[in-house]
């Protein structure tokens, strides 16, 4: 027996089934490409966003670095300049020996502070929809605000000292200058700053590994010319020499 199938006429070409399921077919496809299109975009920019929020992160911790490597320059010339000025305490026959070695102790750059990354941070409402964590926000807004203070408290208060009392002048003078209070003051604030990055680290579960790479990534390209380089020691050696030079001359003259 042959049986024949036959389209039902509901479903033949120019029927209303025919018309009603190519709309639906149509319908499904615009919205596979709709949902896929959108969808492709969203994955996109979330990958952005995500690429925008580990710069940032990484880019506030790294200044956070730059601030304790210069805190640390700091620790170390003041705990310098404390322990001569306590051999001084107790061998003020040494002053016109030693006095000439707080000056080198205290050779950091003072200025080396950068608002860069603070600016940045701080300016754009946008910084704070992309990172997304109030947490993290407060903490390093919190660590700009006390940076600020140790500066006042730390720096800017050392130059005033330095300036109303000149240690190069007498005993008496580098005596009014408490450099052991400066020290507990530098190596508290250090702590604090410390203890910021550890914060932040741990909530953006930022490794060391990754400020590394990321500090390679973003290291200055531009290198030293090496002619430069010899000029600048050339001129060094040439400032120390006439220095050593002009020292000599004042001690005959009797200073």
């Amino acid at each position: 027996m042959n049986v024949k199938l036959h389209t039902p006429s509901t479903l033949k070409s120019g029927s209303g089934m025919s018309s009603a399921k190519q709309f639906f077919l149509s319908l499904i496809a615009t919205t596979v490409s709709i949902i896929l299109t959108f969808g492709t975009a969203a994955v996109i920019d979330n990958q952005k966003k995500n690429a925008s929020k580990k710069e940032m992160v990484m880019m506030v911790i790294s200044d956070m670095d730059n601030t304790i490597g210069l805190l640390e320059k700091v620790d170390s010339g003041l705990c310098e300049c404390r322990r001569l000025q306590m051999e001084l305490a107790v061998h003020p026959e040494y002053y016109d020996s030693l006095r000439f070695s707080f000056a080198p102790a205290m050779s950091w750059n003072l200025d080396e502070f950068s608002g860069t990354i603070e600016n940045i941070f701080s300016s754009s409402i946008e910084t704070f929809n992309t990172i997304g964590d109030v947490n993290f926000v407060n903490e390093v807004s919190s660590f700009y605000l006390r940076r600020h203070q140790y500066k006042e408290m730390v720096i800017d208060s050392l130059k005033e000292d330095l300036v109303k009392h000149p240690i190069m002048n007498s005993l008496k003078e580098l005596m009014k200058v408490s450099f052991p209070e400066y020290v507990l003051m530098n190596y508290s604030c250090l702590e604090q700053i410390r203890a910021f990055r550890y914060r932040c680290m741990k909530m953006m579960n930022v490794s060391e590994e990754d400020l590394y790479d990321f500090s390679k990534q973003h290291q200055n390209i531009e290198r030293k010319d090496p002619e430069s380089e010899a000029l600048f020691e050339k001129t060094i050696q040439e400032y120390d020499s006439c220095t050593n030079v002009i020292y000599q001359a004042r001690k005959k003259l009797g200073d």
